[in-house]
């Protein structure tokens, strides 16, 4: 339950950071300061991140079967990376809503 937890939120995250990337990516674009830059490398890499996050812990065969094995990650470990992905998830919704406000 938890993994599943950590997937869904990593994807939530990718789809938010893909949605925070376009329109930062487009306002840099448009105004070329310094704090548009800032924004778009920002996402740009938190999305790296999180892509990332997605092929381990939903396509990688090996690391998928690990981390959901109780034995191999205690239930602690799995409820820290599922309580980080959802804050994570909760701060990238308050930007998103932010920004397209």
């Amino acid at each position: 339950m938890l993994v599943r937890i950590v997937q869904v939120f990593a994807v939530l995250n990718t789809v938010l950071l893909a949605g925070l990337l376009y329109v930062w990516g487009r306002n840099w674009w448009q105004i070329r300061s310094k704090h548009t830059l800032g924004l778009v490398m920002f996402s740009f890499f938190l999305l790296g991140e999180n892509l990332m996050m997605v092929y381990f812990f939903i396509l990688h065969p090996g690391l998928n079967a690990w981390i959901h094995n109780d034995q191999m990650v205690p239930p602690i470990a799995q409820t820290a990376l599922a309580l980080l992905r959802v804050l994570q998830f909760i701060g990238l919704a308050f930007l998103t809503w932010v920004t397209w406000d």
